[in-house]
């Protein structure tokens, strides 16, 4: 069956080119989405080669269980990617993760990702578990809304926002669609930037926090270092400064080299990951996809040391 709502895989070759693949290795594409990454992977891998994916999305399973059923190299768990260590000590070449919401979810007005169709107020990654927006908004105190709008969202004016939210809870009830969502933010927020949305960063702040991004993300990035072997690439190309802040640091106190100043001509203490670089996307892929716009990618490989994994 063919997918609908279609996705446009933003920095695809320079992704894959940055895993330097093994074409008999093992690799993880860790938030499958429509396989756009996936698929150029396997190009490169030989019959001895693996990839696994992993999707916490119902509908990208079910897309990567149409491939599964004539490739007998890839294997599929349907999970975060928080759960990557479950794949053992040393047992990837590469990891690769496509951070954020996809073009399918944030197009299908049904998954209630975006404030620019109406739906349910939903926006959960896996529609099977867990609690949808419109649920936590019905009882979340203002307190709180104003914690996660201003936290997660980096909006000036999450308290009137969340104060907005509450008003409109006691004078109409609760919030449904995401129209409903969109409209009382925007009567909150009185000043944004050209071109932006008054909703953006509201709705952004509410997507990461029911989905648990930022936790499941350093959860996984903590998991990389144990699953990759000697030489292999973690690589994760991020979309907004909350998600490119937790993996720049990441990979900065995973790599610097540590000197013990209580002794100064001793060898610096061996770190987990070298060659940490930055690739951003051209201005002829942003011209064809402007959501490639905000795009960064971080590579860094994994050395021969087998030292503790860091937090």
């Amino acid at each position: 069956m063919q997918d609908p709502w279609s996705h446009q895989t933003v920095l695809l070759n320079e992704a894959v080119q940055a895993l330097a693949i093994n074409p008999d290795g093992h690799y993880v594409d860790a938030t499958f989405g429509r396989g756009g990454h996936a698929r150029a992977i396997l190009q490169r891998l030989s019959p001895q080669g693996r990839l696994t994916v992993i999707d916490k999305d119902p509908q990208a399973i079910a897309a990567a269980q149409e491939w599964a059923a004539s490739d007998q190299r890839i294997a599929i768990r349907h999970e975060g990617f928080a759960h990557l260590g479950d794949l053992g000590s040393a047992s990837v070449d590469g990891v690769l993760m496509d951070l954020g919401v996809s073009s399918p979810q944030i197009d299908n007005p049904e998954r209630g990702f975006s404030f620019r169709h109406d739906g349910p107020l939903d926006m959960r990654m896996d529609t099977t578990r867990g609690q949808s927006v419109a649920q936590w908004l019905e009882t979340a105190d203002v307190p709180t809304l104003t914690e996660v709008i201003r936290d997660y969202g980096e909006e000036r004016f999450a308290q009137s926002v969340a104060k907005a939210i509450d008003r409109r809870r006691q004078e109409r009830g609760p919030l449904r669609t995401t129209r409903e969502l969109a409209e009382v933010v925007a009567g909150a927020v009185k000043t944004r930037e050209p071109g932006k949305d008054p909703a953006t960063r509201t709705f952004q702040a509410l997507r990461i926090f029911i989905n648990a991004e930022l936790e499941e993300l350093q959860q996984a990035l903590n998991a990389s270092l144990s699953v990759l072997r000697a030489q292999g690439r973690l690589v994760v190309i991020s979309f907004h400064s909350l998600e490119d802040r937790m993996v720049k640091q990441f990979m900065a106190r995973q790599s610097r080299t540590v000197v013990d100043r209580r002794v100064p001509f001793a060898e610096p203490a061996p770190m987990p990951l070298a060659e940490v670089f930055r690739i951003m996307p051209g201005d002829a892929e942003v011209q064809v996809n402007p959501r490639a716009r905000s795009a960064v990618m971080r590579v860094a490989t994994r050395t021969e040391v087998d030292v503790g994994v860091g937090s």
